[in-house]
């Protein structure tokens, strides 16, 4: 069974998933610059254009999808997420990892952005690890809650954008513990892909017939 601490971290930070391509002259710009910017720039854009009222949740859905297929670094998240069993398993059943990785990620959250109604990011300060890898220490406010949550997000420059490669909510990483707990699934599962992959069928199956019942 999936654990929920998945769905619980993760929910969170995915609330001000979006990206953008950076304009040509951000090249020059540092990587720590660029980050605290495009980071800035993702929650203003998410908020605005997720939380909007009146869109049906067909719609919801599809922009959500698009945002997380084309923003944050999926399939090299997706791929880490997998680790040595991604060489196990064979072209098919890579196809529809990712398939069922998207919907497991779209399907659970996109309910909370029209939820969502906090006072936005604010970013505390950003770390380079190197001219490609920045994170950045950020806080949430949420409603109804006093007590800002601590989201750090780990961010990769390209040649023309920037991606998130990773969200740590409280000191938990949303790969890390998709790591560990679809590793333990494919354990349990005799260390066969297939099993992983049945658990997901149903998981998203469940999520999707509870988003229909709404």
């Amino acid at each position: 069974m999936i654990n929920r601490r998945i769905l619980l971290s993760a929910g969170l930070a995915l609330t001000l998933m979006t990206a953008t391509v950076w304009p040509g002259s951000a090249g020059a710009a540092s990587a720590e610059e660029g980050a605290k910017a495009f980071l800035n720039n993702m929650a203003d854009q998410a908020i605005r254009s997720l939380t909007k009222s009146g869109v049906s949740r067909p719609e919801r859905i599809e922009h959500f999808r698009k945002l997380f297929k084309n923003n944050f670094a999926a399939r090299t998240i997706g791929k880490w997420i997998l680790g040595r069993y991604w060489r196990k398993a064979t072209p098919e059943q890579q196809k529809e990892y990712f398939n069922l990785f998207e919907d497991l990620i779209v399907v659970s959250y996109v309910d909370r952005f029209a939820q969502y109604t906090g006072e936005g990011l604010k970013i505390i300060k950003t770390l380079a690890h190197n001219d490609r890898v920045t994170t950045v220490f950020s806080e949430i406010q949420q409603q109804g809650s006093t007590t800002p949550v601590r989201v750090d997000w780990r961010i990769s420059k390209t040649s023309t954008s920037f991606k998130v490669v990773d969200v740590v909510v409280e000191g938990t990483s949303m790969s890390i513990t998709m790591k560990s707990d679809f590793g333990s699934i494919i354990r349990q599962k005799g260390g066969k892909i297939a099993g992983l992959l049945e658990v997901l069928r149903d998981k998203t199956a469940s999520l999707k017939k509870e988003a229909a019942a709404k």
